[in-house]
């Protein structure tokens, strides 16, 4: 049996990386994207300069500031973003038939069986880095191994813009001296609850046991014991798909001043549902259920989910159960400062359907698949459904809407 190469790629501060390529001057200077440091919103990316002074991503944006009060701040520029995700994903194409982009700037690069071609993983890495550098101007990090978690790690480890490659058998000696929190999904909770069982490093869970960490932390406990018993990367875990496959899609808003008026809910909940509809479509999915985030100014967070009747990929869909899960549960004295719109339970398929209106479907995602393309190329913003216009500004001519039933395309 062929031992797994898998790589996992990391963009190095993806979005200030981008912001770098419109606006050379920021390189050298530290760089906070997420909006401007009065705004309510958090830190979406920041660059090394400026997480030297404790900046770290979903920090709010005005305790970023008096960290570090000289740094830029930058809106997001999402159109930017996703155009640079689709630039580099082509580019893993190239070397790989089995592709994963867990989100645009992170993926999962399957190289098993491709030595003859590409030759050995570190130098098919290195062939990689370079592309991406070359045809992109943006710095990665890599991680090679035999699994998909271990190469995460080994991602993280080699940052910034580095090459780590963990051979098969090396993978206890790897981890041994990292912190514990090194371990995706090892939360702050889950290392204090280690901490009182001596676990600091990874070695650590080696000597605590796995019967101490089943007690501590149940089956967890005991997954943690053979990550770093080198049992779980090696032969527990799925080599590709399974149970690492993406389980959601989600977009959310936070409002630069809380929000009580019901129709730019409305419109917010109109754009969330497109861009999480075109990531379905992206990604060729289908979501049996819409769940809806809801936070009030006083930070009080609700969520509600909807199962469908059948599973869907259409922004209509999504945005109509939406907006009725947003009626029955938003206390409309209460102001929101966040809005949210997750899909999950997600399929390659969307099953039998509905034979009345399977026909008008179809017809509604052909001109969804044609709206995807013009944004691809001309940004999000280029067409939008009509709920959605008062998001966009009143100057930008270039902003068509799709009313229902036909599609018009950006003047």
């Amino acid at each position: 049996m062929r031992t797994p190469v898998i790589l996992h790629v990391d963009m190095d501060a993806f979005f200030v990386s981008v912001e770098r390529l419109y606006d050379p001057s920021l390189h050298g200077q530290p760089v906070i994207v997420g909006g401007r440091p009065n705004q309510r919103g958090v830190v979406a990316a920041a660059s090394y300069e400026a997480r030297r002074y404790g900046v770290h991503s979903a920090m709010p944006l005005t305790t970023a500031y008096r960290l570090c009060p000289q740094a830029v701040f930058l809106p997001l520029h999402r159109d930017r973003y996703v155009n640079a995700s689709r630039e580099i994903e082509a580019i893993f194409q190239r070397f790989s038939p089995q592709v994963e982009m867990v989100s645009v700037d992170e993926a999962y690069l399957n190289l098993t069986g491709t030595g003859q071609l590409l030759g050995d993983p570190l130098a098919a890495a290195h062939q990689l880095h370079q592309a991406v550098a070359e045809q992109t101007k943006l710095p990665c990090s890599i991680g090679i191994s035999s699994s998909r978690l271990i190469s995460k790690i080994a991602s993280d480890q080699a940052k910034p813009n580095g090459i780590l490659y963990v051979r098969p058998g090396g993978e206890t000696a790897f981890l041994g001296p990292l912190p514990v929190g090194k371990i995706p999904g090892v939360g702050k909770k889950t290392e204090q609850r280690l901490r009182a069982l001596g676990v600091v490093q990874i070695r650590d869970l080696l000597r605590a046991g796995r019967q101490a960490l089943g007690k501590q932390l149940g089956s967890h406990g005991e997954a943690l014991f053979e990550i770093a018993a080198g049992i779980r990367p090696a032969d527990a875990e799925p080599v590709w798909g399974g149970e690492e496959a993406a389980k959601s899609l989600s977009h959310e808003e936070t409002f630069a001043e809380d929000v009580q008026d019901a129709r730019q809910l409305d419109r917010t909940l109109a754009e969330l549902a497109q861009r999480v509809a075109g990531r379905l479509r992206q990604h060729g999915l289908f979501a049996r259920t819409v769940t809806l985030k809801l936070r009030y100014a006083n930070f009080q967070t609700l969520t509600r989910a909807r199962t469908l009747p059948e599973a869907t990929q259409l922004d209509g869909v999504l945005l109509q159960t939406a907006r009725a899960l947003l009626r029955e549960h938003w206390d409309t004295r209460r102001k929101i400062r966040l809005l949210g719109l997750q899909a999950s339970g997600l399929a390659e398929a969307a099953g039998q359907g509905n034979l009345l209106t399977a026909a008008a479907d179809r017809k509604w995602s052909r001109a969804l698949a044609a709206a995807d393309s013009l944004r691809d190329r001309y940004g999000f913003r280029s067409v939008q459904l009509g709920a959605t216009l008062g998001r966009a500004r009143r100057s930008d001519r270039s902003t068509a809407s799709i009313p229902p039933g036909r599609l018009r395309p950006s003047q």
